[in-house]
C-alpha cells in the first residue's frame, strides 16, 4: 500500500521507490531491534514498576536513533553512506536522505507499540495484539488514498507513504496502549514481589534485549547491504536505480506468505510453565512442547503452500504487483525472478542452493537467501545442542533423585543391627 502511494506518481516513479526502498531499509535498521523488546515485555514485566523501567528504556533508545536520523540526513556522513557508497546520483540521494529524516521519529513510536505487544501477550491478548497490527494495516491503506488526492502528489510524493505509516503506527499504539490501560494496568502490583522473583532492574532487561537486539539489528542491516551490493554492482546506472526500485517493491510482496511465521517464536515463552510470572494469566488448556512443534510445522507448511500458489503460478505475481502496487506490466516481469527466490524463505534450512551469476534484483533477494539459510543452520545447530545439554541435566538431576529415593529407603544402622542380633538369638 506504500509502495502504491509513491507507484502512483507516474513522473519519476521509479526513482521515487528507490528513494524510499533505501530511506526504508536503513530505517528499519534502527527499529528492528527495538521490536525484539516486545520479549523483555513479554518476560520481565511484571509490575507498574517494571513497565515504567521498561518505557524509559525505548524512550532513550528511540532519542538516540532520532540523533543518528538526523546526522545522517544533514551531516557529510550521511553523504557518504547513501551517494558514495551507493553511487547513487544527486537526485536520488538528496530524496533518499530526505525520506530518512521524515522517518526520524517512527522507531520512538514503533517502540513504544512493541513494549505494550509484550505485555499484552504475556496476559494472553494476542488477539488484542493482532487487530493492533490490522488496524495499522489500514489506517495505511486508507491513508495513502486519501493522501494521493491531495496537492502533496505534486509538493512532496515522499510524504505520501511517510505519512500514511506514521498514521497506521499511531493507531496502532494507541490500540495497544488503551489496551493495555483496560485489561492489565489494573491487575498487575505496583511491585513485583518474591515470587515473581521481585522487580526488574533496567540492566536485567537490557542484558536480555541487547543479544536479541544485536541479531535483528544484524538480519535488517542485510537489506541496506543488499541494496548496496546490487546498486554498486550495476555501477550507480539507471538500471541500478531500477534494480534497488524492484527490491522495494518485491520485498513486501516476498515476506507476506512468510513473515508472520517469526511470530511462533513467542508462543514458547507465553506457555513456558517454569517461567513463574506465567502463573499470573494462567489458562484451562494444557499447552505443551509436542503441541508447539505440530503447530509449527503446520504454519511452515501452510506457509510454503502460499508462496508457490502466489509465485509460481502464471499471471498471479504480476497480478499482485500491478493491481495492489500500481506498476506497469514490464516493471512486474522483472519482479517475477526475485518474488519466486522468495518461495524457499520458509524452509531455508532444508534447503541448499548455488546461486550463479546473476545481476540486479535477483542477485540482491539470491544473497538474502544465502543469509537466511546461514542463519538457520547455525540456529539448528544451537538449538540441538542447548537440547542435549538440558536433555543430559535432566537425565543427571533424575539419577540424583533416584540415589536419594534409594537411600531414603535403607533402614537406620541401628535397626540393621537389632535385626542381625534376633536373628542370631532365634538360632
Amino acid at each position: 500500500a506504500l509502495n502504491r502511494g509513491i507507484a502512483a506518481v507516474k513522473e519519476d516513479a521509479v526513482e521515487m521507490l528507490a528513494s524510499y526502498g533505501l530511506a526504508y531499509s536503513l530505517m528499519k535498521f534502527f527499529t528492528g531491534p527495538m521490536s525484539d523488546f516486545k520479549n523483555v515485555g513479554l518476560v520481565f514485566v511484571n509490575s507498574k514498576r517494571d513497565r515504567t523501567k521498561a518505557v524509559l528504556c525505548m524512550v532513550v533508545a528511540g532519542a538516540i536513533a532520532a540523533v543518528f536520523h538526523t546526522l545522517i540526513a544533514y551531516s557529510d556522513l550521511g553523504y557518504y553512506i547513501i551517494n558514495k557508497l551507493h553511487h547513487v546520483d544527486e537526485s536520488v540521494g538528496s530524496k533518499t536522505r530526505r525520506a530518512f529524516l521524515y522517518l526520524a521519529a517512527f522507531p520512538f513510536m514503533d517502540a513504544m507499540a512493541w513494549t505494550h505487544a509484550g505485555i499484552l501477550l504475556k496476559h494472553k491478548y494476542s488477539f488484542l495484539v493482532g487487530c493492533a497490527s490490522i488496524s495499522d494495516v489500514i489506517a495505511q491503506v486508507v491513508f495513502v488514498a486519501i493522501l494521493l488526492h491531495s496537492h502533496l502528489e505534486c509538493r512532496e510524493p515522499l510524504l505520501i507513504p511517510i505519512l500514511s505509516l506514521y498514521m497506521g503506527a499511531l493507531v496502532r499504539c494507541t490500540t495497544l496502549c488503551l489496551g493495555y490501560y483496560k485489561n492489565i494496568h489494573d491487575i498487575i502490583p505496583d511491585r513485583s514481589g518474591p515470587e515473581l522473583g521481585g522487580d526488574a532492574t533496567i540492566r536485567k532487561m537490557l542484558s536480555f534485549w541487547w543479544p536479541l537486539a544485536l541479531i535483528l539489528a544484524t538480519q535488517r542491516i542485510s537489506r541496506p547491504i543488499v541494496n548496496l551490493f546490487v546498486s554498486r554492482d550495476l555501477g550507480g546506472s539507471s538500471a541500478a536505480t531500477e534494480a534497488v526500485a524492484i527490491l522495494t517493491a518485491t520485498y513486501p510482496v516476498g515476506h507476506m506468505p512468510y513473515g508472520w511465521l517469526t511470530e511462533i517464536r513467542a508462543v514458547y515463552p507465553a506457555f513456558d510453565k517454569n517461567n513463574p510470572s506465567n502463573k499470573l494469566a494462567s489458562t484451562s488448556n494444557t499447552v505443551t512442547a509436542a503441541h508447539i512443534k505440530k503447530f509449527t510445522f503446520v504454519c511452515m507448511a501452510l506457509s510454503l503452500t502460499l508462496c508457490f500458489v502466489m509465485f509460481w503460478t502464471p499471471n498471479v505475481s504480476e497480478k499482485i504487483l500491478i493491481d495492489i502496487i500500481g506498476v506497469d506490466f514490464a516493471f512486474a516481469e522483472l519482479c517475477v525472478v526475485p518474488l519466486r527466490i522468495f518461495s524457499f524463505f520458509p524452509v531455508p534450512d532444508d534447503l541448499c542452493v548455488p546461486i550463479p551469476r546473476v545481476h540486479g534484483a535477483t542477485l540482491g533477494v539470491g544473497s538474502l537467501l544465502a543469509g537466511f539459510v546461514g542463519e538457520s543452520t547455525m540456529v539448528a545447530i544451537a538449538a540441538c545442542y542447548v537440547y542435549r545439554k538440558q536433555k543430559k541435566k535432566m537425565e543427571n538431576e533424575s539419577a540424583a533423585e533416584g540415589e536419594d529415593s534409594a537411600m531414603t529407603d535403607m533402614p537406620p544402622a541401628e535397626e540393621v543391627t537389632d535385626i542381625v542380633e534376633m536373628r542370631e538369638e532365634n538360632e
